[in-house]
């Protein structure tokens, strides 16, 4: 079924189609009688070895959405039942803000890729807590991360503040936190990866994390461009800080090797898809080599087949998410993936 309407959605603009199909999704979930039944009959799987423990979590399969695809926690529930095993939400910043101008999303259709420079549009987290409480009352069972972030207008010195808002305001309603410092498109957001900075905001947050009765596992979002060098201080800062992993990886904004017209590769934001696949294997095979696989690592970056999720997996990953690869393959490709790693 996906094969015959993708190329009708391939022709409109990214972000106008992503809109249009979550909204008759979450419709046809909520509404259309045995909607939720259709989903889960059609792509949901249970399957015996699929069940994960990471960080302190059960996963019923560790297959995820990965950030960015619902920013604001609208649609989890009807994504849910396509069969990913957990969804992560945002990002989010305290403040509604609109995001960058558009068009501000492209297809690189040659490469099986996807340019974004959405800038952290979403509604600010008042409106996701609301959003996600109403969710965990009626499907509790559900893991949803949060992806915490700052406003564009927050200078770097003020960024601690922004995180701990969005922490104290999720934190009833996610099962676990992601920091994301690594998104190309704040301005100057990347400069928060530096070591001091980094451990500064790692340390205020694990503090406020320890004062509760219950603590939520916190990882750390990174970049792939980061160099080896680089991933040497993450190491170190996951261990002193004492955060429960990392997520790598982000998008990149490396352009080299690319096959689509120069004009389209030229275009600002971080890249996603295929031409990430092997970056971000190779950095999650460093940090589990380098660390002794002393923290879990959620896999993320070019998974459009089951191959590539299992090659993200023998590298080192605990649990992996999708994104692109959703956008590219539809939402058979979770099935598919569970089924192999099953």
């Amino acid at each position: 079924m996906y094969r015959l309407v993708k190329p009708v959605f391939f022709k409109f603009d990214p972000e106008n189609v992503h809109y249009f199909v979550v909204k008759r999704l979450k419709w046809f979930h909520d509404y259309f009688p045995l909607g939720k039944t259709i989903l889960r009959s059609s792509f949901d799987i249970h399957l015996k070895g699929l069940e994960r423990e990471v960080f302190g979590l059960k996963f019923r399969n560790p297959v995820g959405l990965a950030a960015g695809f619902d920013k604001n926690g609208e649609y989890v529930e009807a994504l849910s039942n396509l069969g990913f095993g957990f969804i992560e939400v945002g990002t989010v910043t305290p403040l509604p803000q609109p995001g960058n101008d558009k068009p501000r999303m492209f297809r690189l259709e040659e490469d099986e890729a996807l340019i974004n420079r959405m800038g952290f549009n979403n509604k600010g987290v008042d409106v996701m807590a609301e959003r996600l409480r109403l969710l965990k009352q009626k499907e509790p069972q559900i893991i949803v991360g949060g992806n915490i972030g700052k406003n564009k207008s927050t200078p770097n010195e003020d960024a601690t503040s922004d995180y701990i808002k969005c922490f104290d305001r999720l934190f009833d309603v996610v099962d676990y936190f992601v920091v994301n410092v690594s998104s190309p498109n704040t301005p100057g957001l990347r400069a928060l990866q530096e070591k001091e900075p980094l451990k500064e905001l790692l340390h205020t947050l694990q503090q406020r994390n320890r004062k509760n009765d219950i603590s939520r596992p916190i990882l750390l979002k990174i970049a792939p461009d980061l160099t080896n060098e680089q991933l040497d201080d993450i190491v170190e800062i996951v261990k002193e800080t004492g955060i429960a992993g990392v997520i790598a990886t982000n998008t990149t904004i490396d352009r080299n090797g690319l096959y689509t017209e120069e004009k389209l590769k030229s275009e600002t934001g971080g890249l996603s898809g295929k031409p990430l696949a092997k970056r971000s294997t190779e950095v999650i095979r460093y940090l589990s080599e380098k660390s002794n696989k002393s923290f879990p690592i959620i896999g993320v970056g070019g998974i459009h087949s089951p191959a590539d999720a299992q090659e993200k997996i023998d590298a080192g990953a605990a649990l992996v998410q999708l994104y692109t690869g959703f956008i590219y393959e539809g939402p058979g490709l979770i099935k598919r993936i569970c089924k192999a790693l099953a």
